[in-house]
């Protein structure tokens, strides 16, 4: 690396390395990044940092002004809304000043804790972080009389996890951990914990073992191990509680297993044997499977089998496939399940009530919603047998609230919403959603948020978010951070690009493997109808992805820089061919199934027709910031690390590029609430450095 002053940035080394596949040389000067013990590497990131830092200087003071206003916003003690699981309620809070949550539970009568009843402390975030610069915690689960407490914990932020079992009685952790653990389901006799497990290799959650209290983990027992690198398994508790689930999923196919809770040294049934593109989940009630399955269309339906014959060929339909309606998730309960839809883009929560203890179940309405964007979607719902469901919503403008429907009423009643201290007035903003049309003539749903008082029409900075991948539809939930910008005159919108689940499985089809460009040219169109619509100024634009979202940044910025004024790129997926060609590394196998397998040469074509970092050419790029982190276990730190390091080398324009390293977290960043805060306020410095605004009403 050639060293140079903090007024200049640094330059990597070059050190080619070429791949030779398909009749194609991909030539790579900086894959010595990929060597973290390499103090070159370290040396480099570090120097960026600090070219970073320095660039960044001048805008301390709006960086400090933008955390406050932040926190400003924020409750910072508060205490979640209660649940009932058992004779308890468990709930969260926090406490002014500290990183973490403190989880809780207090005992209970069916309606509501007792108002007496001690607190009992389960897990203290910020005394289990003490001693580390990270910490999250993963996967929980509590034994049905309530006294072990299985958890797993992350202290570096490559989302691998270990796993503790605590005695809530006695308040000890016993002796004797497990490392890379995923999911954890307790069985019915309170004393059998099922984990799973995950390779060292790709990553991926591939065996479920068996652990009996009082025994040692060395004497733990496998009991099932997934062999296929397409597929990760999972283990879980229908909601009865009479079943155990073992489910192995890859990206487009299912395959469910399942033992009876209270035999857990039993052997796990199958369900449906794997088929490729049948993706199917379960749950369980009054001795029947219900099966959300894919096997008639792409949008899911619902059918049921019996207990002891849950083959296909036993299937009833229950729910039938729709072509315009997503049935993206079943809650089932005793007297009722509730079909979660998404139809138009929007969520949808619409009841069935059984009509007795048969699988017959008749509508029994929907749930009501009054915003044109919105986010909805089940809450904590523990209990089978009740008469009520719990359900959360937000919009762009509204606050996260909780709310409990009783659904022999149908009506529903505010139990929580999210209190935003610091002035915020909700009838100054407003949110709308238009459509953007495609190239091809599909139109794309595009959501807004603004506030009222500061639009001009064409004169307004514009910022757009974009994913774009996996499936993923693009919530559209309340942040009290998005004030700083909305309150300088800021319009936001969300473009629900295809590739994303915003309109269904064919949506997510629609930009994926060899038409993945379209989620590209998608999010290209969404920009060109707000600025010409008037909703922003064209030389005031800012653009934001992360992960798969940064790939969409990459992909757009080498197509059109000329678009975008500033770049937010978050631990970005640039190096698309390097990456997809190295099977060794976390998660490519698996993501086959969502980009393509570059072995097969129309796959390396396409894919290669857009990888950003394979297609930077020398031409003007707008202001960019890249974010990323050392231990991130999804997008490797070299990826955006090597894309700077080249663009550094043929951009033609003198505007910042900035790459900045978390040397402590992982894939989503710091984890303490108050550094995850200041991390924002670094970013939308930034952005308004770049959109020429500084303080609100300028």
């Amino acid at each position: 690396m050639k060293m140079t002053e903090l007024s200049t940035p640094p330059l990597a080394r070059k050190q080619p390395t070429e791949t030779r596949i398909h009749g194609v040389v991909l030539r790579d000067d900086y894959a010595w990044l990929r060597d973290r013990e390499n103090p070159q590497v370290t040396e480099y990131l570090e120097a960026e940092n600090a070219y970073a830092d320095a660039q960044l200087a001048p805008l301390a003071s709006l960086r400090e002004e933008l955390y406050q206003e932040m926190l400003s916003h924020i409750k910072q003690t508060d205490v979640s809304v209660p649940f009932r699981d058992g004779a308890w309620w468990y709930y969260s809070r926090t406490e002014e000043g500290l990183q973490y949550a403190i989880h809780c539970r207090k005992r209970g009568a069916h309606a509501a804790p007792d108002a007496d009843a001690p607190e009992e402390v389960l897990l203290d975030g910020n005394m289990l972080a003490e001693r580390f610069p990270f910490f999250a915690i993963g996967g929980t689960d509590i034994s049905d009389n309530g006294r072990w407490l299985a958890y797993s914990t992350d202290t570096r932020g490559f989302r691998q996890y270990t796993l503790h079992i605590k005695d809530l009685e006695s308040g000890e952790t016993l002796p004797g951990e497990v490392e890379r653990v995923g999911t954890l389901a307790w069985a019915a006799d309170n004393r059998t914990l099922f984990y799973t497990v995950e390779d060292e290799q790709q990553k991926r959650q591939y065996q479920l073992w068996r652990h009996t209290l009082g025994t040692p983990h060395a004497g733990d027992v496998l009991i099932y191990q997934e062999d296929d690198e397409r597929f990760n398994v999972g283990a879980g508790r229908t909601r009865d509680g009479k079943f155990l689930v073992l489910e192995a999923a890859s990206h487009t196919t299912t395959e469910c297993r399942v033992l009876s809770a209270d035999a857990p040294e039993g052997g796990f049934r199958l369900i449906a044997p794997r088929e490729d593109e049948h993706e199917y989940s379960i749950d369980h009630r009054n001795g029947l499977w219900f099966i959300r399955t894919n096997d008639r269309g792409r949008n899911f339906r619902l059918v049921t089998a019996r207990e002891n014959e849950p083959g296909r060929e036993h299937w009833t339909e229950r729910i039938a496939h729709r072509d315009q309606v997503m049935l993206e998730e079943i809650d089932l309960f005793r007297d009722f399940f509730v079909a979660c839809e998404r139809e138009d883009g929007l969520p949808r929560l619409r009841l069935w009530q059984f009509a007795g203890e048969g699988p017959q179940a008749m509508p029994a309405g929907e749930i009501a919603f009054p915003e044109p964007a919105y986010s909805a979607h089940p809450h904590i719902n523990r209990i089978f047998d009740t008469a009520t469901f719990r359900y959360g919503y937000q919009s762009l403008v509204t606050p996260s609230s909780v709310y409990e429907y009783d659904v022999a009423a149908q009506a529903s009643t505010l139990l929580k919403q999210l209190e935003i201290p610091g002035g915020f007035d909700r009838a100054l903003y407003a949110s709308e959603r238009v459509r953007a049309r495609a190239a091809d003539g599909v139109e794309v749903p595009v959501s807004l948020v603004y506030r009222k008082d500061t639009r001009e029409p064409g004169r307004n900075p514009l910022y757009v978010y974009g994913y774009g991948s996996y499936g993923y539809a693009l919530p559209l939930g309340f942040n009290s951070n998005r004030l700083s910008l909305l309150d300088r005159g800021v319009v936001m919108a969300y473009a629900h690009i295809r590739g994303g689940g915003d309109l269904g499985k064919p949506w997510h089809d629609a930009g994926k493997m060899l038409v993945k460009q379209n989620t590209f040219t998608d999010f290209i169109a969404c920009v060109e109808l707000l600025t010409a619509s008037g909703y922003g100024d064209p030389h005031r634009v800012a653009i934001e992805g992360g992960s798969a979202g940064g790939l969409l940044m990459g992909a757009v910025v080498n197509m059109r820089p000329e678009l975008f004024s500033a770049v937010l790129s978050h631990v970005p997926f640039v190096d698309v061919m390097n990456t997809m060609l190295d099977a060794s590394l976390p998660l490519t196998v698996p993501e086959y199934e969502e980009w393509g397998d570059p072995n097969q040469e129309d796959f390396f074509k396409y894919m290669l027709s857009y990888s950003p970092y394979d297609n930077l050419r020398p031409q003007e790029y707008p202001a960019m910031l890249v974010k990323t982190s050392l231990h991130d276990s999804q997008v490797m730190y070299w990826e955006p690390a090597k894309y700077v390091a080249k663009l550094r080398t043929l951009k033609t324009d003198a505007n910042p590029l900035l790459l900045v390293t978390n040397l402590q977290a992982g894939h989503g960043g710091a984890s303490g609430r108050y550094d995850y805060l200041k991390e924002i306020a670094v970013d939308y410095a930034f952005l308004l450095r770049e959109l020429v605004v500084v303080s609100p009403g300028t």
